[in-house]
């Protein structure tokens, strides 16, 4: 489960197969975990994430649920993004020796994926600075670097350098635009 906004994993899980009573204990773990309650979760349209315990959770949670469009397989440029970031990683194995390697690899992945990896949709920070809270004061420290750069050699660039801006927001399916679009029709 992945914040958009900061792009920070605030949970994973590696089973056997999937189904709806795991994916329900999944989904309940993360959120808690999270740090807070989420407007909205996005999710596939597979049979877990579809399924009524899930439904049941999502509404009790009050929690509004997205699905991808039917039989559109990438509809999550943030998730997709993320499984390249996995999949591509030098050290992703062939085959796994079996579930507790695959559970190993990733619970040293996305510890580097949260904490280490840089994205360039959130300013070149990392999931975890952005998720916490500290990517302002470190785009700020960034923005005082570039200065005093400037001050220093200010022909080795074309104009004053700026730390890149951090996102406004990030959204599947924004809900607030969707009900915008109801009422217009």
């Amino acid at each position: 489960m992945l914040d958009i906004y900061s792009r920070y994993v605030v949970g994973w899980r590696v089973e056997h197969r999937e189904s709806a009573e795991p994916a329900t204990d999944f989904i309940a773990t993360a959120i808690t975990q999270g740090g807070g309650r989420p407007r909205v979760v996005h999710a596939d349209r597979g049979p877990s994430m579809t399924s009524g315990d899930v439904a049941a959770l999502l509404t009790e949670r009050q929690i509004t649920r997205s699905h991808s469009r039917p039989k559109v397989s990438n509809d999550n440029p943030y998730s997709e993004a993320a499984f390249k970031t996995l999949k591509y990683c030098p050290a992703f194995p062939e085959r796994f020796g079996g579930i507790d390697d695959a559970r190993a690899f990733c619970e040293a992945f996305f510890t580097y994926y949260n904490h280490e990896h840089r994205h360039s949709g959130i300013g070149l920070h990392t999931p975890a600075s952005v998720h916490f809270g500290t990517a302002t004061a470190i785009r700020a420290q960034r923005a005082v670097t570039l200065d005093a750069a400037y001050q220093a050699s200010p022909g080795r660039f074309r104009k004053r350098p700026n730390p890149p801006a951090l996102p406004a927001q990030a959204w599947i399916n924004d809900p607030d635009k969707r009900e915008k679009q109801v009422q217009s029709n």
